[in-house]
């Protein structure tokens, strides 16, 4: 993943890019009958069940819309809730809390369901070495906050784009002409761009597993749409050269069979391309 500032450098562009989309020359519902020195408050509420994620990122919206807005946190990301819940308050200029109100919704709605339904996936690992990954399969544009949510509901970070890591798939391979040389081109752009970036490979079947385990240096094998058997057995030929990962259409009902094949870890698009929002509402008190 990227660090820490990478990713705060990512927060940062989607609020001012969503700003001014959403409000553009200004809020003229807002300023039209709202006077400019009205001072409101607000509570964000939870109409649903889950995870609620989302809040320390309304706070930088909030911040960036009137950095005198003030927040009482009652929730923290992370937490269970249900529907009634109250996440916090937020109090200030009235216009300014309208102005970033559909941000922080819109924002706080996709990371709750995302940190819900991962949550669900590592719920069902329980008790297995076996970790849960996410994918680039995200929305344009807001990878960070959805990412983000992956881990506030306990999964991990894959490689965050195409820039932190080299990942070597089928394509890549027919290419470049075989996993050998594919590797070994990797490794030698690695070598003269003097980047220090870990190289995943994907197999296709066991044939390629075994091609693969010919070549030193790889982080990880992507086991990409073995069954079960080949999955075990996959497992057993790699031992502990380098770690692996079952992908491919795995879903909540065969996850956990997966994990039971001992991989160390399961990458999942279903994380962030297929969640439906929390029910979340920003209402005046």
């Amino acid at each position: 993943m990227i660090s820490e500032e990478q990713f705060q450098n990512e927060l940062d562009l989607i609020i001012a890019n969503a700003v001014r989309e959403d409000v553009g020359d200004g809020d003229h519902s807002s300023l039209a009958c709202i006077p400019a020195s009205t001072q409101g408050k607000a509570k964000l509420l939870v109409k649903d069940e889950g995870i609620i994620a989302g809040v320390d990122f309304a706070k930088q919206v909030f911040h960036y819309a009137d950095p005198k807005l003030t927040m009482e946190i009652l929730l923290e990301d992370g937490a269970q809730v249900k529907y009634g819940d109250i996440a916090f308050y937020v109090e200030g200029s009235s216009q300014s809390i309208l102005k970033a109100e559909r941000l922080v919704l819109n924002a706080m709605q996709r990371m709750s369901a995302i940190a819900t339904k991962t949550q669900d996936f590592v719920s069902i690992l329980d008790g297995t070495d076996t970790k849960i990954l996410d994918t680039r399969k995200t929305t344009p544009g807001i990878r960070a906050l959805e990412k983000w949510a992956v881990k506030i509901g306990g999964g991990e970070n894959h490689r965050f784009a195409l820039y932190d890591m080299i990942m070597l798939k089928d394509n890549h391979i027919d290419f470049a002409g075989g996993i050998t040389k594919a590797i070994q081109k990797a490794q030698d752009y690695l070598k003269e761009k003097d980047k220090d970036l870990k190289i995943i490979v994907e197999a296709r079947n066991l044939e390629e597993v075994d091609e693969i385990l010919k070549s030193d240096g790889v982080y990880r094998i992507l086991l990409d749409n073995f069954d079960y058997d080949d999955t075990r057995e996959a497992v057993k030929r790699i031992g502990s050269k380098c770690l692996t990962e079952s992908s491919g259409g795995i879903t909540e009902d065969t996850i956990r069979k997966y994990a039971e094949c001992g991989v160390d870890y399961i990458s999942s698009g279903a994380l962030t391309h297929s969640v439906y929002n929390m029910d979340l509402s920003l209402k005046a008190v």
